[in-house]
């Protein structure tokens, strides 16, 4: 082990540790999850109204943004 993943912690600290480590693992899940739904919506959106001819202008930029989130989510 390297020093970076060695943590000083104080034994009677471990538990509220535990349980932020929990937390932001739960709220990074999450996040990811409604980025990638946000970003289907987007693209579907954006599909969608570039079908009509008059809103391809402010939907190809919409379906792009959706396709960004989506990878973001992924990686």
């Amino acid at each position: 082990m390297n020093d970076s993943t060695q943590c000083n912690l104080p034994i009677f600290l471990w538990p509220f540790y535990a349980v932020w480590r929990l937390l932001t693992f739960v709220l990074k899940v999450i996040g990811r999850l409604v980025s990638a739904l946000l970003g289907i919506g987007l693209m579907i959106a954006g599909v969608a109204v570039t079908l009509s001819v008059v809103g391809a202008p402010l939907s190809i930029p919409l379906a792009s943004l959706g396709f960004l989130l989506l990878i973001r989510a992924l990686f």
